[in-house]
């Protein structure tokens, strides 16, 4: 029987490999074995071994999100398997195809007080996009065909065949003794097509209906593109066609792969309320991609006065405002497409009129207005590293970005820059496995990495620094230290005189939460080179670190006070409240 069971094996692996699997993530066990020596004897996968089965799970995130394909991560049975629910969660939201192999022990020894087993069918509840439990090897040719049957529909499955992309679960059950018998490797018997072959398709919408919203688009002059984050590529030339077009101007998040011809003043100030927003409200807005991380555009679009369109070529439901919108389930790209040429043969009579031009003078002083502001200020500010990044990254730079503050940060600071791809963890939202996610991502990525984070979320993934060493990649991690939960400072409980809830005296205890962690000397101890920088050297410090290439950790800690930079902030807002100020005066 066992050599029954590597038979299968051999057949499971080269049916992921032939779906496209390029990279595995191993986490050390003994009930997943056979698996394990399947996967690393095969020579087209490239196998990395990490020690922390949470933080392998991000790292295998990382690697997934950026090289766009599925990433299997595979942990031994018991809790290990439970480790792996804050990247499902993660990987589900934010759509990234992932596989998750957790070993299991057979039925037989289940819910009878087994060591190191619990109930593993159904771990990740809704959190995975398909889940089975694969079959105990019998030698039956039946099982065979489904082993090899699974393998490619958890490929389709994670892939986004059809769908949105997103995690996939395998238990994989395993009697003893767990050294199977035969060989193992690539199997060249099997034939030479994937046993399951999945093919899919573009969603369009149909004529009647693009020439319907076409027409619409003809018809009402305010309108703006707002594209949240995404990771479509092809997008960003679809949406500049669109608004050329119709003349709409292109509101971008920090994140959208649109970065060339967005809004760079960063639409976080100019989308404020304010006399200039109130005469320039839309009268359409159509949304691509994820939801938008800043406040304010997040504000514009959920507001009542406009039509809203969301296009979402899986088929997904990703507009949380209780107002009235339309969802387009159709393909993006193609779907602008469609409408610009529409648009384009039949011009609407104010195409190029004062709309569009409004907008791009709006952009264009408050850009300049905060950019002097910036130069003039002579301390540490937590925009500067975003701001600075846009000179200092070099062609094909990664730059992913921590949650909380320094996401809202690169999207009013860091302003247009196609040359680079800008990612977050922002399915979930969360601060989990942050380091772990871009460590994982600089071990697939042909040119730099540069990850800015807080601190919280830094010392919350410390292990992520052995992740990144077993992986051996190049990767710069900017600290942004400012000794708690920065981003709360900004909310109402930092405000909120309310003694009856505790309110101001528990502030720091309960959200401000400063942990004291001499974060140099704990990098240093895990295997980074740690540089302590201020405002005046982090840009040559990030020159430095992003143009070594040589593996290894380049740690820059860079220090600022929560309230400080509360009153930093909004004195930029100000500034360029200013800026609008005048143009709305302006005769």
């Amino acid at each position: 029987m066992s050599e029954a069971i590597a038979a299968g094996l051999r057949a499971f692996v080269e049916e992921l490999v032939r779906a496209g699997m390029m990279e595995v993530v191993i986490c050390p066990g003994s009930r997943s074995t056979p698996m394990a020596l399947a996967l690393a004897a095969h020579d087209d996968l490239r196998v990395h071994v990490l020690l922390d089965e949470r933080s392998a799970a991000f790292a295998a995130l990382g690697m997934a999100r950026v090289a766009r394909r599925p990433v299997a991560v595979l942990v031994t049975s018991g809790t290990a398997a439970a480790e792996l629910l804050p990247a499902a969660a993660e990987a589900n939201l934010a759509r990234v195809p992932l596989l998750l192999l957790t070993a299991d022990r057979p039925a037989e020894l289940r819910d009878r007080g087994a060591a190191q087993t619990i109930d593993q069918l159904g771990i990740f509840g809704s959190h995975v996009r398909w889940a089975a439990e694969v079959p105990l090897m019998d030698g039956a040719p039946a099982t065979l065909a489904h082993w090899r049957w699974l393998a490619g529909r958890a490929m389709a499955e994670a892939g986004g065949v059809g769908r949105a992309a997103g995690p996939v679960h395998l238990d994989l059950p395993y009697r003893e003794p767990l050294v199977p018998e035969g060989p193992l490797g690539p199997e060249p018997d099997l034939a030479g097509a994937p046993f399951l072959r999945v093919i899919g398709g573009v969603r369009m919408l149909a004529e009647p209906d693009l020439d319907g919203l076409a027409a619409r688009l003809r018809s009402v002059e305010h309108g703006l593109i707002v594209c949240g984050p995404g990771d479509d590529p092809s997008l960003a030339f679809a949406v500049r066609v669109l608004s050329s077009a119709t003349g709409y101007p292109i509101l971008s998040d920090g994140l959208a792969e649109v970065r060339a011809d967005r809004i760079t003043g960063g639409a976080d100030h100019l989308l404020r309320p304010g006399p200039w927003l109130d005469a320039h409200l839309p009268d359409l807005i159509i949304r691509t991609g994820a939801i938008p991380t800043a406040r304010p555009m997040l504000e514009l679009v959920a507001r009542d006065g406009h039509e809203l369109w969301v296009i979402d070529g899986d088929g997904g439901w990703r507009q949380p405002a209780a107002r009235p919108a339309t969802l387009l389930h159709a393909d993006p790209t193609a779907t602008l497409l469609a409408l610009a040429r529409r648009c384009a043969a039949d011009p609407p009579a104010w195409r190029g009129g004062t709309w569009g031009a409004a907008w791009s003078k709006a952009d264009f002083e408050v850009s300049v207005a905060l950019g002097q502001w910036l130069a003039d200020l002579d301390e540490p500010f937590e925009g500067l590293p975003f701001d600075l990044l846009r000179s200092v990254v070099t062609e094909r730079t990664l730059l992913w970005v921590g949650s909380s503050m320094p996401v809202r940060d690169l999207g009013a600071w860091f302003g247009g820059s196609p040359s680079i791809r800008a990612v977050a963890s922002r399915g979930a939202n969360g601060i989990d496995g942050v380091t772990s996610a871009a460590a994982g991502a600089a071990a697939v990525h042909d040119g730099p990495v540069v990850l800015v984070t807080g601190d919280v979320s830094f010392v919350h993934d410390l292990g992520a620094l052995v992740t990144a060493r077993l992986l051996s990649v190049a990767l710069t991690v900017v600290v942004i230290d400012n000794d708690g939960g920065g981003i709360f400072s900004f909310l109402a409980q930092a405000t909120t005189d309310r003694p009856d809830v505790g309110l101001p005296e528990r502030f720091e205890q309960l959200f401000g939460t400063p942990h004291g962690t001499r974060i140099a000397d704990a990098a240093a101890a895990l295997g980074a080179n740690v540089r302590e920088v201020d405002h005046r050297s982090l840009e040559p410090a990030l020159r430095a670190a992003i143009a070594d290439r040589s593996p290894g950790v380049r740690l820059l800690r860079y220090a600022t006070d929560r309230r400080r930079n509360v009153g930093l902030h909004a004195q930029a807002a100000q500034v360029a409240a200013d800026a609008l100020a005048r143009l709305a005066n302006a005769p």
